[in-house]
């Protein structure tokens, strides 16, 4: 071969592999340029100042563990309890008090120091609520678990909320998972509970699931995962309304950076303000708990980037709104940090 051959074949293969390389980067940039794209809309969602006086309105609420009610804990852990609580915006305690069983029913031996509880509580920290947090893994995504398609087993639940509101507890927050968006069955439900709760004048709370970061994304998600995980904006609107209290689960949000986390929390913040009703509490969660792992990264969900977002999502949709505040999860997995933080960032 001569050497004008040799360099011809060298500029052929050359332009092989570039071909090749352009072949795998296209659909690469396909995939990546639109995170790149979401990552910087919400680190850029994350600046700017918030206003003043977006601080707790006194209507905080934390989930704590089953220990508080099966005997595990006693009245020093209380007291301690209370000296923690004091002089922050802490009105509810979500105190685990399940699981419900799939068919809806709860047996009363899931609580049996529940009355010792709530006494005590009433006594070290009167102006505090006590709900029962009850939940169960629903059969939405798996043949395991709760079905609420089953009227019989909806039936259960409103009479396992009776019994419990018997007990001496002054609410009850429901968290069922994972619930798709637009689950009819779950709103009827609710309606359900409702007026059970309103004749005895306690609140009904729920934890709800991230609302769409952008139209539709629930749906996309689900075609592609086979976990929807987002509600849309309208279905969480649909919720808020028939309860007196949403606490948005705003943690496990798979994001990479303590910025975008908080830019996310901002974004979510106003999402659920623009349709909470003004007479319904609206809580965003705040992450009281240290993993890494798919969905929650530590070193990016932290409690200062959470209350930062939230601020700067009231700030920028609702900065007046009386019935908001956020929720800590959870009393077990919190650091010292997390509590200052709280209280630095929020309270005040």
């Amino acid at each position: 071969m001569t050497p004008e051959e040799e360099e011809a074949a060298l500029l052929r293969r050359r332009r092989v592999r570039r071909r090749i390389w352009i072949a795998l980067a296209v659909p690469v940039l396909l995939l990546v340029l639109p995170v790149l794209v979401a990552l910087t809309a919400l680190r850029i969602n994350y600046m700017g100042d918030p206003a003043d006086g977006t601080y707790t309105r006194g209507k905080d609420a934390i989930w704590l563990g089953h220990a508080w009610v099966d005997g595990r804990k006693k009245d020093a852990d209380v007291t301690a309890l209370a000296a923690r609580l004091k002089d922050t915006g802490i009105r509810d305690l979500y105190v685990h008090s399940g699981p419900l069983e799939h068919d809806g029913t709860l047996p009363a031996s899931s609580y049996p120091n529940a009355r010792w509880f709530i006494a005590a509580v009433h006594r070290e920290m009167p102006q505090i609520r006590v709900q029962a947090w009850l939940g169960d893994v629903l059969a939405s995504e798996s043949p395991y678990g709760m079905r609420l398609e089953r009227a019989a087993t909806r039936a259960a639940v409103v009479r396992s909320t009776r019994e419990i509101l018997a007990t001496g507890f002054e609410g009850v927050h429901f968290d069922l998972e994972p619930l798709h968006s637009g689950d009819q069955d779950y709103l009827t439900l609710l309606d359900a509970l409702h007026r059970v709760t309103a004749a005895q004048d306690a609140p009904l709370s729920v934890a709800a699931h991230q609302i769409d970061p952008v139209p539709g994304f629930h749906s996309f998600w689900g075609t592609t995962t086979g976990h929807p995980k987002w509600w849309s904006q309208k279905f969480f609107g649909e919720v808020a309304r028939r309860v007196d209290q949403i606490a948005v689960m705003s943690y496990d949000t798979i994001q990479p950076l303590e910025g975008t986390y908080g830019g996310y929390v901002a974004q979510q913040t106003s999402l659920a303000l623009e349709v909470t009703p003004p007479s319904t509490d609206l809580l965003m969660g705040l992450p009281f708990y240290h993993e890494n792992r798919f969905g929650h990264w530590n070193h990016a969900e932290t409690v200062p980037a959470g209350v930062r977002g939230v601020r700067l999502g009231l700030s920028r949709t609702d900065a007046d709104r009386a019935n908001f505040g956020v929720a800590l999860y959870v009393d077990f997995a919190a650091e010292e940090a997390d509590w200052t933080a709280y209280r630095e960032g929020w309270v005040r």
